[in-house]
C-alpha cells in the first residue's frame, strides 16, 4: 500500500508532463518543425484504442473467460492487415472533402444530410458516455487499490466518499482541462492537434512499458519463466479451464471479433487519431503492421498475469486490477505504483481524445445546426462567430466529460460495468452498414441510411442497454424477465423468440440485420435527391477521381460575400491566408465585388466544413451564394465528361508506356546493328590482313624463286617451306569461313556416334601439345573417372576442344602461361571447363565474344595480337547448341578466362 500523497504527487507530475510533451508539441508545429509527422507516432496514436479495458479488463476477461479476451485486438488486426484498403478509402475521401468526424463523414455521402449527421452524433454521445465512465472508474478504483489496499476488492467506493473527495472527480476536471487547451485551439477542426498526438503517441509508449514491466516480473521473477508459470496454471483446476478454448463459445468469439473490427472504424476516437489527425497517406502502409504489433506487445502476458493473479491473490481480488494488486501483494510497491501510470496513461489517452472528437461533433452537427435555424439570435450576421464556436467545443468537452462522470457515480458501482465497453462497441456498430454501402454502393440513399440507422440503434438500446440499465438499479428488472407488455417475445434478451445465444449476441444479431435489411430495402424503393447522387459519385469512386473537384453551384455570389462568411467563422487572419492562397494558385481575383467562380464557391464550402461540418457549411454557402446548384444532369454531364477525360489520359499514359518500351527496345536493337556493323568492319578489316599476309608471303618468296635460278638450294628449300606454311594457313581460313556458312545453312555433314567424352578430350590435348609446348604452356588436365556416353560427332567436338585449347594458350599469361583442362560428369551430360590464366575478357566483350565478328581477350599494348579469324568460338558455339548443349566464359579482367561446354548424355 502507497500513501495518498505519494499517488496524487505521482499523478500530477504525470499529468503535467503530458502538458509539457503536448505544449511542446505544439509549439514546434508552430514553428515548422514537428516530430510527430512521421509514421512512427501516428502508429502510436492509433494506440488510444487500447484503454483502461485493455490495460486492466483484459487481465479481468481472461481471469474470467480464458482466452476470450483476444478476440477484441483480432478484430483490429484483420482490418490493419487484410483490410487496409478499406481504410485508405476512408483517409483518401476525408482529406477531399476535410471531413471532421464520423458524423461529419457519414452525412457527406448522404448528400450532407443534417438530420444524419445529428443522429450520428446523438448515438455516439450515448454510446460513449458510459465508456468515458469506465474510464474515471478505472482511475478512481486502481487509485483506491494503490492507496487501500484490500479494501477496494471487496466493495464499490466511488458512492461512499462527498463529490469532492472522489478521485474520478479531480480525474474527469483534469482531463476536460486538457481537452479544452488542446484540443479547442483553433476553430478550424481540421486543423490537426499536433501536441495532443504527441501526448497520446507517449501515453501509448508508457502503458506498453508498464503492462510488459509487470508481465515480466510476473514470468521471470514470480515463476521461473512462461514455461513454468503455464505448467502450475495448468496442474490447478481453478486456472485449467482457462488455457482451453470453449467448446460452445463460437458465436460469441465471432460477435467479438466483428465488434472489434467494427469498432476500429466507428469509434469517434479511432476516427478522429486514424483519419482525421493523419498528415500523410503513407503513413497508413506502416500502420498497417506495426499496429497489430502493437497490439500484440500489449496482450503477450495478459494470460501470464491473470492466472498469477487467481494463483497467489485473496478471492475477493478484483481480477480487473490484478496488474495493480500482483505486485502490492509480492511486496513491489514500486512496479504497482508503474503499473498505476500505466492505467492512468490508458485510461486519460482515451477520454482526452473522445472529448475532443465528440465536442467536435456536438458542436458542428448539434449546436451549430440549432443557433442557424433560430432566426432571431441572428448568428449569421455577427461580424465574429470565432469565439461562440470555441466557446461551445470547450463547454461541449466538459459536457461529455461529467456526463461520464456522472454515470459513473450513478451505476459505477454496478457489474454491468464489466461488459461497458462492449456495450459501447456494439452501439458504434450500427454505422457500420450505411458506412460500407455509402463506400461501395451508390444506391444507398439518405432515408434508407436514416431509418435503418434508428431501428439498429432502437434495437441496441432495447436489447443490450436497457438489461443493463436494468441491472444497475435504474428501471423495472421485470422488463428484462416478463417483455414488454408482459409479451414474452418481447423479452430484451430473448427478442422474438430467439434463444440459445447469449445476450450480446443476441443483441447483435437483431441490431445489425434489421439495420442493414432496412437500409437496403428502403434505398431500393426511394429515389436519392440530386446532391446525393453526387455524394454517392464521389464517394464510391473516390480512387478514380484522384483528388479533381466537381462544381455544383450556379450563383452570383460576390467573391468579397465569400470572403466575410469564411470571416465570421474562421476568423480574419485564417481567411485572409486562405482566400489569398486560392487566387494566387488559381491566378484569380481573391477579394473585391467581382462574381465568384463556381471553383471560389466550392472551396469556401470545403473551408466552411473544416470549422462547422459538411451539412451546416453547405447551408451557410446557400444564404449567400443566391444562385442555385447546377441541375443534376449538368452534374453527372460533368461527372460523365471527367470520366471519359480520365479514361483518355489513362489510354494515353499506357500508350506512352508502350512506346517508351517500343523506343527503348528500338534503341538496343540499334546499338546492337551498330556493334555487329563495327565488329563487321573490324572482321572485314582483319580478314584482308589475314588473306594477304599468306598471299604476300606466298607472292613474295615464289618470285625469289623465279628470278633467282642460282639460288643456294637450301635457302631454296627454306622458301618452299615458307610458301607451304603459309598456303596451309590460307586454306584453314577458307576452311573457316566455308565451315560457318555451312553450319549457318545448316548443310554441315553431322555423323554422331557414340562416344567417351574423356577420349576425345585427351585426343584434343594430344592434337594441340605441340603448340603447347612451343609456347612454354604448363598444362593441368584433371578428368575425373566418372563418364557419361555422349551421342554427337565426334571430329566436330575435338573441333571444339581444340579451337578452347589454342584460344587458352593464345591468351595465356606472358611469363608464366598456364592452361588448366577439367571434366567431369554433371547434371545427367559431361561438362568441360579450360582456363587460362592471361588478362581476361571485359564484361562487355562476354556479351559478343561468341558472335562471328567478335575476337575477345584482353593482351598487352606492347605485344602483338595472337593471330586468327574471330571465327572459332561461333562455330564452337554452333557445334555445341547443334548437340543439345551450352558453351558460356566466365572471366574477371585480370583474373584469366574459364570457358565451359556442356554436352547433355545421349
Amino acid at each position: 500500500m502507497l500513501s495518498s500523497e505519494l499517488v496524487i504527487t505521482v499523478s500530477l507530475a504525470y499529468v503535467g508532463l503530458l502538458y509539457a510533451i503536448a505544449w511542446w508539441g505544439d509549439k514546434r508545429a508552430r514553428d515548422g518543425r514537428s516530430w510527430v509527422r512521421n509514421p512512427t507516432v501516428y502508429t502510436l496514436s492509433i494506440a488510444v484504442y487500447c484503454t483502461s479495458w485493455t490495460f486492466y479488463g483484459a487481465v479481468g476477461s481472461a481471469a474470467r473467460n480464458g482466452l476470450e479476451y483476444l478476440t477484441i485486438y483480432l478484430g483490429p488486426t484483420v482490418i490493419f492487415l487484410g483490410w487496409w484498403f478499406l481504410l485508405r478509402k476512408m483517409l483518401r475521401i476525408s482529406k477531399a472533402h476535410r471531413i471532421t468526424s464520423i458524423a461529419d463523414f457519414i452525412s457527406s455521402r448522404y448528400g450532407k444530410s443534417t438530420q444524419l449527421s445529428m443522429l450520428v452524433t446523438l448515438i455516439t454521445v450515448i454510446g460513449t458516455t458510459p465508456y468515458i465512465a469506465l474510464q474515471l472508474k478505472a482511475i478512481a478504483t486502481s487509485y483506491t487499490v494503490l492507496t487501500v489496499w484490500g479494501n477496494a476488492m471487496a466493495a464499490p467506493i466511488q458512492n461512499q466518499v462527498h463529490i469532492f473527495g472522489d478521485s474520478g472527480f479531480w480525474a474527469a476536471l483534469g482531463l476536460a482541462l486538457f481537452g479544452i487547451l488542446f484540443g479547442t485551439r483553433f476553430i478550424d477542426a481540421d486543423e490537426h492537434h499536433e501536441g495532443m498526438v504527441a501526448a497520446i503517441a507517449f501515453e501509448s509508449l508508457v502503458k506498453m512499458f508498464a503492462l510488459l514491466a509487470v508481465g515480466i516480473f510476473v514470468c521471470f521473477f514470480m515463476y521461473a519463466g512462461i514455461g513454468d508459470l503455464f505448467e502450475q496454471a495448468a496442474s490447478n483446476p481453478q486456472t485449467a479451464p482457462l488455457l482451453q478454448l470453449p467448446e460452445n463459445g463460437s458465436a460469441r468469439w465471432m460477435t467479438l471479433m466483428m465488434l472489434s473490427m467494427a469498432a476500429i472504424l466507428t469509434l469517434p476516437r479511432q476516427f478522429q487519431v486514424i483519419i482525421v489527425e493523419n498528415v500523410d497517406e503513407r503513413h497508413l502502409a506502416t500502420a498497417s503492421w506495426a499496429f497489430p504489433l502493437y497490439l500484440l506487445a500489449m496482450n503477450l502476458f495478459v494470460l501470464p498475469i491473470a492466472l498469477t493473479g487467481l494463483g497467489v491473490l485473496p478471492s475477493w481480488a478484483d481480477p480487473d486490477f490484478f496488474v495493480i494488486s500482483v505486485p502490492l501483494f509480492e511486496g513491489h510497491s514500486l512496479l504497482a505504483l508503474v503499473a498505476y501510470v500505466g492505467g492512468l496513461s490508458a485510461s486519460t489517452s482515451m477520454v482526452i481524445v473522445a472529448t475532443i472528437a465528440l465536442s467536435t461533433m456536438v458542436c458542428n452537427d448539434l449546436v451549430v445546426p440549432a443557433l442557424l435555424r433560430i432566426r432571431w439570435l441572428r448568428v449569421t450576421e455577427r461580424d465574429d462567430l470565432t469565439g461562440l464556436l470555441i466557446f461551445i467545443r470547450r463547454a461541449s468537452i466538459v459536457l461529455v466529460v461529467f456526463m461520464g462522470f456522472a454515470y459513473y457515480r450513478s451505476a459505477g458501482a454496478s457489474d454491468a460495468l464489466a461488459e461497458i465497453g462492449l456495450i459501447s462497441f456494439a452501439s458504434t456498430a450500427q454505422f457500420i452498414p450505411i458506412m460500407i454501402g455509402g463506400l461501395y454502393w451508390k444506391g444507398g440513399t439518405k432515408t434508407g441510411a436514416q431509418v435503418g440507422l434508428v431501428i439498429g440503434f432502437v434495437i441496441w438500446a432495447y436489447t443490450l442497454l436497457l438489461p443493463s440499465l436494468a441491472d444497475s438499479g435504474w428501471m423495472d428488472p421485470g422488463l428484462i424477465e416478463h417483455g414488454a407488455f408482459g409479451h414474452p417475445w418481447l423479452r430484451p434478451e430473448s427478442l422474438f423468440g430467439l434463444t440459445g445465444f447469449e445476450p450480446l449476441t443476441h443483441a447483435l444479431i437483431w441490431s445489425i440485420t434489421l439495420n442493414t435489411a432496412t437500409y437496403v430495402l428502403i434505398s431500393l424503393f426511394t429515389s436519392p435527391s440530386a446532391l446525393e447522387r453526387i455524394q454517392a459519385t464521389l464517394f464510391v469512386d473516390a480512387f478514380l477521381r484522384k483528388g479533381q473537384e466537381t462544381v455544383i453551384w450556379r450563383s452570383s455570389a460576390t467573391i468579397d460575400d465569400l470572403y466575410e462568411l469564411v470571416e465570421r467563422f474562421l476568423g480574419r487572419e485564417r481567411a485572409f491566408h486562405s482566400f489569398r492562397d486560392f487566387g494566387w494558385t488559381r491566378g484569380t481575383p481573391w477579394r473585391g465585388k467581382g462574381e465568384a467562380n463556381t471553383d471560389m464557391i466550392a472551396f469556401t464550402e470545403r473551408l466552411l466544413a473544416g470549422s462547422i461540418g459538411a451539412a451546416s457549411a453547405r447551408v451557410m454557402v446557400s444564404s449567400v451564394a443566391k444562385g442555385e446548384m447546377v441541375s443534376l444532369d449538368e452534374v453527372l454531364e460533368i461527372l460523365e465528361e471527367t470520366s471519359h477525360v480520365i479514361e483518355y489520359s489513362q489510354s494515353l499514359e499506357q500508350k506512352s508506356h508502350e512506346l517508351e518500351r517500343a523506343a527503348s527496345e528500338l534503341r538496343a536493337a540499334n546499338n546492337r546493328l551498330k556493334e555487329l556493323d563495327r565488329l563487321k568492319d573490324e572482321f572485314l578489316t582483319m580478314v584482308s590482313h589475314e588473306f594477304r599476309t599468306p598471299l604476300t608471303s606466298i607472292r613474295s618468296f615464289s618470285e625469289i624463286l623465279v628470278d633467282t635460278p642460282e639460288l643456294d638450294p637450301e635457302r631454296a628449300e627454306h622458301f618452299m617451306s615458307i610458301i607451304v606454311r603459309e598456303s596451309e594457313r590460307l586454306t584453314r581460313l577458307i576452311d573457316d569461313h566455308l565451315d560457318l556458312a555451312r553450319l549457318e545453312a545448316g548443310h554441315s555433314d553431322w555423323r554422331p556416334e557414340n562416344i567417351d567424352p574423356r577420349s576425345v578430350l585427351n585426343e584434343s590435348v594430344e592434337a594441340i601439345k605441340g603448340l603447347l609446348d612451343n609456347k612454354g604452356v604448363t598444362l593441368d588436365l584433371d578428368l575425373t573417372p566418372e563418364t557419361v556416353t555422349l551421342h554427337v560427332d565426334r571430329d566436330r567436338l575435338t573441333q571444339v576442344f581444340i579451337n578452347l585449347l589454342s584460344n587458352a594458350a593464345k591468351f595465356s599469361a606472358i611469363d608464366d602461361p598456364h592452361v588448366k583442362v577439367r571434366g567431369e560428369v554433371m547434371d545427367g551430360g559431361y561438362l568441360v571447363s579450360i582456363s587460362d590464366n592471361g588478362n581476361g575478357i571485359a564484361k562487355d566483350e562476354q556479351a559478343v565474344i561468341f558472335d562471328k565478328f567478335a575476337r575477345g581477350g584482353k593482351y598487352p599494348d606492347d605485344k602483338p595480337r595472337p593471330s586468327g579469324s574471330g571465327l572459332g568460338l561461333a562455330i564452337a558455339k554452333h557445334v555445341v547448341e547443334h548437340c543439345k548443349g551450352k558453351i558460356w566464359v566466365e572471366s574477371q579482367e585480370g583474373h584469366g578466362a574459364t570457358f565451359r561446354v556442356f554436352i547433355p548424355a545421349g
